[in-house]
């Protein structure tokens, strides 16, 4: 029992600070060989289909359909898919259209499920090129001048099947939103540059991505019984050979859940949806040519293992520091380790994002709240997206609800 206590105790405290090393270094790497190069030539200018799905977005949509009307890119259409929302977004999108050619609508009856709304966007496109995003997304000017060279870059383009941009939350009001905001650059910014390094990706970014219709196509397109269907459509193109690409300067402002439950309900739907993934993909592990994809399926499956030791191992010792308060001195310490290992990979990870959004230096005293107090919500999310991951069925619609927009709407400062 003792071996097994101190191997968990081990791994608690070696594993993120062995996968913050490899996150910074590889993101570094990112930074230095790609992302301080010019941005890849616009080739060419092919048209672009923009699908937005919506669920109950009355709030959200009117801001986002008219932030697309002036993109700086010349030929492209927007399609809102209305996934039968139960308040005022079908007649808000039909004034919307009233004031854009470029826009139009599929209004369902019936909530079937984000996959499927951009399922039936991809039936009515007229464009190679879909980039997706969020019913509450402002995309940036810029950001098809970005997103679309990957595809079309000379004798490299032609395997290019998806290309993630940089999701920027523009609600700072609350303690839970600025945390976020420091966990989009240090934790999902980073990774993403250290994953596309290695050569493979764990997830898009469902808030802005865009693909290349044949190879959706070619891999089946999004699963529509899968609640999250950007994690679940990611795994299907690289394992048809696909490359995916992270584009830091394709910038897309969204909205973070600044209540508790709000966020709840978030971070457990993205678990749920990462464990329904890995419980589905387990044969890259049967095929050698897909293993460059076996070092994203671990470290998933260990960072889920992590939070669930992490837990264990935290109670535990709450209860032995009950019984012995002296052993509350190398507990403390090994923590404190931790919390600035966290500290040093958020400041590094923020340096690299201040040139999209000049104001991020000023929030990060708030990533001090990140490991106090977002590595116990972590755990306990995994701990209920388990049983429901375990319990989903297949070939069901995986309908959603929209998420919490948060308290109130600033802007970017």
């Amino acid at each position: 029992m003792d071996i097994i206590l101190v191997a968990l105790t081990a791994f608690v405290f070696w594993y993120p600070l062995v996968m913050s090393v490899i996150w910074v270094g590889g993101a570094l790497l990112f930074y230095i060989r790609r992302e301080r190069k010019p941005p890849l030539p616009l080739y060419e200018t092919p048209f672009v289909t923009i699908i937005v799905p919506c669920y109950n977005e009355e709030e959200t949509i009117r801001e986002t359909i008219s932030n697309l009307q002036d993109l700086n890119y010349p030929e492209y259409e927007i399609i809102a898919v209305n996934d039968g929302s139960s308040d005022t977004t079908g007649q808000v999108l039909k004034e919307c259209m009233d004031q854009t050619e470029k826009l139009r609508i599929i209004d369902l009856k019936k909530n079937a499920g984000k996959a499927n709304a951009l399922y039936l966007g991809l039936i009515a496109s007229r464009g190679e090129y879909l980039v997706c995003i969020d019913a509450d997304a402002i995309l940036d000017k810029d950001a098809l001048r970005y997103l679309i060279p990957h595809f079309t870059v000379p004798n490299i383009g032609e395997r290019v099947g998806a290309v993630t941009g940089n999701p920027r939350v523009r609600n700072r009001s609350s303690l839970l939103a600025r945390i976020q905001l420091c966990e989009f650059s240090s934790i999902i910014g980073l990774i993403k540059r250290c994953q596309r390094i290695l050569g493979k990706v764990m997830t898009v970014s469902g808030v802005i991505v865009a693909f290349r219709k044949r190879a959706l196509l070619d891999c089946g397109l999004w699963d529509r019984d899968i609640i999250t269907e950007d994690i679940g459509v990611t795994w299907k193109l690289q394992k048809r050979f696909w490359d995916i690409r992270y584009e830091p300067r394709a910038l897309c402002w969204m909205l973070v859940p600044e209540t508790l439950k709000g966020l709840w309900n978030q971070r457990v739907r993205w678990a749920q949806g990462g464990l329904e993934c890995i419980l589905r993909h387990w044969d890259v592990f049967l095929d050698w040519r897909q293993r460059r994809l076996v070092p994203v399926y671990i470290e998933h499956v260990l960072s889920i293992t992590w939070s669930l030791c992490w837990t264990f191992v935290s109670i535990l010792f709450i209860v032995v520091m009950i019984i012995d308060s002296s052993l509350f001195i190398p507990i403390f310490w090994a923590g404190s380790y931790l919390t600035l290992v966290c500290l040093i990979q958020f400041f590094i990870a923020i340096l690299m994002d201040r040139q999209y959004d000049k104001h991020l230096v000023k929030y990060y005293l708030w990533a001090v709240w990140y490991p106090v107090l977002y590595w116990y919500f972590n755990a306990f999310v995994i701990l209920s997206a388990i049983p429901r991951a375990l319990k989903s069925k297949k070939n069901a619609y995986a309908v959603w609800e929209s998420p919490d927009r948060g308290i109130k709407l600033n802007d970017n400062n």
